[in-house]
């Protein structure tokens, strides 16, 4: 237990950073997954609109500094590879 006030702030303001890390990266594996159904549809414009929401998402994530900006643009590069493959395919 914290035995100082500022001790006891600590421990709220990381609790309320946890929560909202927590509703960013949940909401971030949850687009991506409807991003990779979607792609495993092979239906284009379905998988277009899902990666636009999950880039916004991890976006909003890098802004509010859930995530590194460097993890956010690898995951984004290896996403819209995939929804270029099925574009050529």
């Amino acid at each position: 237990m914290a035995n100082t006030k500022s001790a006891e702030r600590a421990v709220r303001v990381s609790e309320r950073r946890r929560r909202r890390n927590l509703a960013y990266k949940t909401r971030i594996k949850r687009l991506k997954k409807a991003y990779m159904a979607a792609l495993a549809t092979g239906d284009r414009k379905a998988a277009e609109e899902a990666f636009r929401s999950y880039v916004s998402a991890v976006d909003k994530a890098v802004q509010a500094g859930v995530i590194p900006l460097g993890r956010a643009a690898r995951a984004k590069s290896r996403l819209s590879a995939r929804l270029n493959a099925i574009a050529g395919a």
